[in-house]
């Protein structure tokens, strides 16, 4: 059962609502800005509507997996595993040739879940971070790494530090090409229309 679990959190995560959405507006979401398929490239090249419409679903799909296992399985370790599946398939989705997004919003949606106080830190930290710079980039990697710093301040369990290490950890990978546009100060800011 719980491998069964772990693989239905990784297909759910892999639904590309992002491609679906921007496939919908006439754009392949892929061949705009970043090519990437998460909220903030679907937001400069079609608006804020369908950025929070994607948003709202790759946050879901962390949420949901988190919760389809508490469901069957009501085992806190084994849920947080299904909501990093979940990550997983959206940074790797199956249906888009195992690319896809940097997975923040899902993230977001598994912490809320497994620990809702270090869900909301996280996210107001970020957002912070976002409202003030307007790089959602360095806000995402604020609040991944925040997190987890988080966990390690409140003592969390120690199978919860490392999924939220395991997290923070790949959300900052994902974002290695953003790391090097912030070092040479050419990363597009909130608001900054993707090049077609």
């Amino acid at each position: 059962m719980t491998v069964l679990a772990l693989l239905l959190a990784y297909l759910l995560g892999s639904i590309p609502a992002g491609a679906w959405v921007a496939r919908l507006g006439g754009i392949d979401i892929r061949t705009v800005g970043s090519g990437n398929p998460g909220a903030t490239n679907v937001l400069r090249a079609l608006g804020w509507g369908p950025a929070l419409l994607v948003a709202a679903f790759d946050i879901f799909k962390g949420v949901l997996a988190v919760l389809l296992a508490r469901l069957v399985l009501d085992d806190a370790f084994v849920e947080a595993l299904c909501g990093a599946l979940a990550v997983l398939g959206h940074n790797f989705s199956v249906f888009l040739g195992f690319k896809g997004g940097k997975g923040v919003a899902t993230s977001f949606g598994t912490l809320l879940i497994i620990d809702p106080l270090l869900g909301a830190g996280a996210f107001c930290i970020g957002l912070f971070c976002i409202v003030t710079t307007r790089l959602v980039s360095a806000g995402s990697m604020v609040g991944a790494v925040s997190a987890l710093v988080i966990a390690l301040v409140l003592s969390r369990a120690a199978w919860e530090i490392g999924v939220v290490g395991f997290l923070a950890a790949l959300l900052v990978w994902q974002h290695r090409d953003n790391i090097k546009r912030l070092q040479s100060g050419v990363e597009r800011r909130l608001g900054e229309k993707a090049a077609k």
